[in-house]
Order: C-alpha cells, then structure tokens, then sequence
C-alpha cells in the first residue's frame, strides 16, 4: 500500500490500513534513533516548518528531531515571535511559508479545525500537531505503536483511558484509532470531564475507574489540566486522586501484565503516583522515543520518500 493522503488532520479520516502503515513505517525509523549516528539523506532537500501557536515541548522537539534524522531543512515559529503577533491570519501565513518552498507545515493551534483550514489554503503537507478539542492525532499513533510494540497486536485488547476526556484532543484521537484497529476502548473520569456523546464513538463508559480497570490490558491516563481547575468541574485535586487516580492498588485490577501509557506533561501524586509513573509496567518513556519515530514515518510517507532510501 502506498500512501495517498496530502496531509495527516485527525484519525477519524484514516482507514485501519493507513494506521497499520504508519505504524509499520516508524519500525525501521526507530532503527535509526537507535544508531550512533542518527542520520539518513532520506528527506534531504525537503523543507519542514513547526507553526505552533501554543506552547509545547514534547510534540515539537520530538517533531524538530523526526525532521533533522532525516536531513530535511527544519524552521521553528510561534506565534508570538512571528507575524501572527502583528495580526496576520492563519491563511496568510500559510501562504506565506508555502511561497517559501516549504514541503510541510506541522501545526499546532487553540482553534478545532484550524489544521483542515490551513489544509485547504496551501498545497503543501500539513499535519495536525493538536487543533483545540479536537484531535491529536501524532499522539495517538505514538501512543497505538508503543501498545502493539509491547502487545504485539491492537485487536481485541482493553484499553482503558482515564481522565479529562471533555478536554482531551489525545483521547479523542486514541479512540478513533483504538477503535478501528479493533480494541475494546473504556473510558472513565468524573461526569463533568465526559462528554455527553462520546458513546456515539463506540466505547464503554464508566464513573467508577475501579470497574474500568478490571482485567484491563492497557492504561492511558490523561493529563489532568490544572488551568481548568478553576471552572469547578470537580471538588478539588486531592478529591480527584482520591476516586481516580491511578496508583499500585487500582493497577492491581488490571491484567498482570498491563501497561501504563501518559502523554505527559505529568501532574505525578495526582492522576498518577509517581511509583507507577517510574514502575516496570509504566512505558511513557518508550513513548517519547517512539514519538520520534512515529514522526519521521510520517514526514517519510507525506513526502513521497521512496523506501530503500530508508536503509541508506
């Protein structure tokens, strides 16, 4: 299979064969991350810009890096260090970079939707690096390649995610992509943090995080956002550990050998103990090292790179 799409804007849109090959493309990626040189000419004379108009270490480092591995001349902006900060619109800034040469726009914005719009202006690559509420979607196949490193296969395992589902642009893409590759996909969390039609998206819906968990294979625990606090959507943070935090009693009721998965930044004793966050099921390391790696296929695949450039 050969990849057709001009951009990566959300997992709703991808067939489980695209997913399987992104997922099957970061393999020999991560070959290369694991060398001692961490070069190849595969993207070398391709341009890559991060446009990211909210701020954020792992995503855009771990972009930055995926460009430069494969020799792809990269550019960083923001917004408050770029035109934007001067009024000029999304779509104008757009055209702008791709009057530039540039092959692809990696962006990042407050606004659902914004990636599609940008999509629709310029004919280069754009991929979706976080749009407001909703999707993620690098985040979710990072988080889907780590689970089928460790299980093997995402058909038929129960993946649990807990947390700030109203808010979560990760969780929303988890589920599109969980769920057409074949897994049982629970969610839990207070009601005020779940969204009134997330069954519509074909998973199982618990306020008790204990029954969620039970023989469950994976565990996605999601940021608690702290700066939502203040809209009262539940008591308080120590509340909030308490019926749902994830700790060694609650990771007892999960099968013997679960994983634990966080997209970080982590809020450690609150929705998870730190002595799970460093224990031997914990795998949210290895997600940032595949991150890198789901990137590069990525960039590899929207670019039209041809495969034995790869190995060389």
């Amino acid at each position: 299979m050969f990849w057709q799409r001009k951009d990566l804007l959300g997992l709703r849109y991808l067939t489980p064969e695209e997913i399987n090959l992104i997922l099957d493309t970061a393999g020999p990626m991560k070959e290369i991350i694991g060398r001692k040189i961490k070069k190849t000419p595969t993207l070398r004379g391709r341009s890559m810009v991060t446009l990211f108009y909210e701020n954020s270490t792992r995503t855009r480092s771990s972009f930055d890096l995926a460009g430069k591995f494969l020799s792809a001349d990269t550019v960083g902006l923001s917004s408050s260090s770029s035109s934007v900060a001067k009024g000029e619109s999304l779509r104008d800034t757009g055209l702008t970079l791709n009057a530039m040469g540039v092959d692809v726009v990696v962006i990042r914005h407050p606004a659902s939707g914004a990636a599609e719009y940008l999509a629709k202006c310029i004919p280069a690559a754009v991929i979706n690096a976080g749009d407001g509420t909703h999707e993620h979607p690098t985040q979710a196949l990072l988080d889907m390649y780590t689970i089928r490193e460790k299980k093997g296969s995402l058909t038929g395992l129960k993946v649990v995610i807990i947390g700030d589902l109203l808010h979560s642009r990760v969780a929303r893409s988890n589920i599109w992509g969980l769920t057409k590759m074949g897994a049982e996909v629970r969610v839990a969390g207070p009601m005020t943090l779940i969204p009134q039609d997330i069954k519509a998206m074909g998973v199982k819906v618990y306020t008790k995080v204990e029954e969620a968990l039970a023989g469950a294979d994976v565990v996605n625990v999601l940021r608690i956002q702290m700066e939502r606090q203040q809209q009262g959507l539940f008591p308080s943070i120590r509340e909030y550990s308490r019926l749902y935090g994830i700790n060694q009693s609650r990771l007892e009721l999960t099968a013997a050998d679960a994983i634990v998965l966080h997209p970080g930044p982590m809020n450690r004793g609150v929705e998870i103990d730190p002595q799970i966050a460093y224990g031997n099921r914990s795998v949210i390391t290895e997600q940032v090292t595949n991150g890198v790696a789901v990137r590069m296929a990525l960039l590899y695949l929207l670019t039209g790179g041809e495969y034995h450039a790869i190995s060389n």
